[in-house]
């Protein structure tokens, strides 16, 4: 009896132990949630856009990219609001204004999302493939169902003056699996 009651005890101080370190996992997941939901309603956010973050004891790190400087600062005021956030370390880039990077934005979404093997994705309230354009670089970035659908934005995005195109698509296998 008193071996179990010593190894209750042991047990019980060693979940005291890791208990704040997994209440602010969790604290940190409900953050992170909230702010995914918050992005995502953001009404300005467009598929030439592109957002990520991590939350690490109520830090809130945003990166990515966004066409216009007010998005910037918009994203950042929103992820700020959320309760439990104690900062925000706002590290998204502002692509440069260029009409001809707008113009290969446009041509490359109306080749992706205009083929009817995306018409599924493109009738989403958010569109999960992102086509960020920066001096001629595209980038493809978001979730798509399949390996076959990563490959075929690819092609899809080539061929019109691009500089280079990269792929950093994934399947939902893959978030899955990251998760």
């Amino acid at each position: 009896m008193k071996g179990r009651l010593t190894v209750g005890l042991a047990l019980v101080a060693a979940l005291a132990l890791a208990s704040p370190a997994a209440a602010q996992n969790r604290v940190d997941t409900k953050i992170a949630d909230e702010i995914s939901r918050q992005i995502a309603r953001y009404p300005q956010l467009t598929i030439f856009d592109d957002i990520s973050g991590t939350v690490d004891d109520g830090v809130v790190t945003l990166t990515g990219k966004v066409t216009m400087p007010f998005k910037k600062s918009d994203l950042a005021a929103r992820a700020g609001k959320v309760e439990g956030v104690r900062d925000v370390v706002d590290n998204i880039d502002v692509l440069p204004v260029s009409t001809y990077d707008d113009d290969l934005r446009l041509r490359i979404a109306r080749a992706i999302y205009g083929n009817s093997a995306f018409w599924q994705y493109g009738a989403r309230a958010n569109p999960p493939i992102h086509i960020i354009v920066e001096h001629g670089h595209v980038t493809l970035t978001g979730v798509v169902n399949s390996n076959v659908d990563r490959m075929l934005a690819r092609s899809l995005a080539t061929g019109f003056g691009e500089l280079s195109v990269t792929n950093d698509l994934r399947t939902d296998a893959e978030m899955r699996s990251d998760e």
